[in-house]
């Protein structure tokens, strides 16, 4: 396997149009790390180049410390798992698996012994000689993983593998995926919009945006420390309720929003907020840290819309004036949507953001 470094690598189109701007990062050797952002972020683009399927327009790419930017992507030592599976229908699961390397000249023999072992590691040996189309998708799609695994490479290209499946061979897929990982301790690189893959798969995740990199962390600091409002609103679901104001002391730290005073408790949480005392900013409020009180004091009263019970917890969608927020919660007796409910807040796990930049405070 391979380390992988990004060093200012940007891509710019004819038009003018910025695909992915100046980024910089390394991948361990070893590492799965995950590239996730909304569509049109530039992460599939940033793979692309990576895999030398997209020209660097400038900046440097090192793979074991070779740099590859003018290197043409069969001599890379890469393989790339795309969305769309491009078995081809009329072979069967060995001959799928083992086309690449026969067009690469290996021996027979040599293809027998790396397909069956491949198939040993997706548990396909009782398909190898089907065809595709009696294949469900979750197999179609170890067909494709098994095709890069057999060659062995120096670093897995994943671009949103398991977009085609249904919510359940996801979940499946996803753990086939880890399991692979730890089993080959393989060098990864894995694309997607999903951010519940991101957190779920990723050592490391790297966070885009507009192809500028926002954050690059582990799952949960992005989850607990989000670098600006749009980590915050991107990571997690459902998202950080956040709610603009202006920062006030009055015994006590207090949101004054257009909708009314938001209590923040008598310290700041996480950052000294002083600097930030009668300053217009955003507050950021993860729906389990907001929760309904039976008695005690209320930070602020807003009324209950819609109840959704998903079995281990219930979403509370409720109204503050004409802000939206949501509540997670456990199972238990809940008010009546229509009614009135008391809120409070844990206190530790607020994050303020400058409205200005986005960034949070004391990032």
């Amino acid at each position: 396997m391979a380390a992988v470094r990004l060093d200012q690598l940007r891509k710019v189109y004819p038009n003018g149009n910025v695909g992915v701007a100046g980024a910089s990062f390394d991948i361990a050797d070893g590492e799965l790390l995950v590239l996730v952002g909304p569509s049109g972020c530039g992460k599939t683009t940033l793979l692309r180049m990576i895999a030398g399927l997209e020209s660097i327009s400038s900046g440097q790419l090192s793979i074991d410390g070779r740099v590859v930017n003018e290197v043409a992507p069969k001599d890379r030592d890469i393989a790339m798992v795309f969305q769309n599976y491009a078995l081809y229908p009329h072979m069967t699961v060995a001959e799928n698996l083992g086309f690449g390397l026969k067009l690469r000249g290996h021996k027979q023999p040599d293809i027998d012994r790396r397909v069956l072992a491949a198939a040993k590691t997706l548990e396909l040996e009782a398909r190898l000689g089907s065809r595709p189309a009696g294949l469900s998708g979750g197999q179609r799609q170890r067909v494709a993983l098994g095709r890069a695994l057999v060659r062995n490479p120096r670093v897995f290209l994943l671009d949103e593998p398991l977009s085609n499946l249904d919510a359940k061979l996801r979940l499946s897929m996803r753990v086939e995926i880890a399991r692979l990982h730890r089993q080959l301790k393989a060098t990864m690189i894995y694309v997607t919009h999903d951010q519940i893959e991101a957190m779920t798969l990723g050592q490391r995740i790297v966070v885009l945006d507009g192809g500028v990199i926002q954050q690059i962390d582990t799952p949960m600091n992005l989850y607990q420390r989000p670098a600006n409002l749009f980590v915050a609103g991107f990571v997690g679901s459902p998202a950080m309720n956040l709610l603009r104001g202006t920062l006030r002391h009055r015994d006590g730290w207090v949101l004054d929003t257009a909708q009314g005073d938001v209590a923040l408790g008598a310290s700041a949480p996480a950052a000294d907020w002083s600097a930030w005392c009668d300053r217009e900013v955003v507050l950021g409020i993860r729906p389990e840290d907001l929760q309904p009180l039976d008695g005690g004091t209320a930070a602020f009263h807003a009324q209950l819309e819609v109840l959704e019970p998903v079995g281990n917890e219930i979403f509370l969608n409720l109204r503050f004036g004409i802000q939206t927020l949501v509540s997670r919660v456990p199972p238990q007796v809940l008010p009546e949507p229509g009614s009135r409910v008391a809120l409070g807040l844990v206190a530790a796990r607020l994050h303020l953001f400058d409205p200005a930049d986005g960034a949070r405070v004391g990032a």
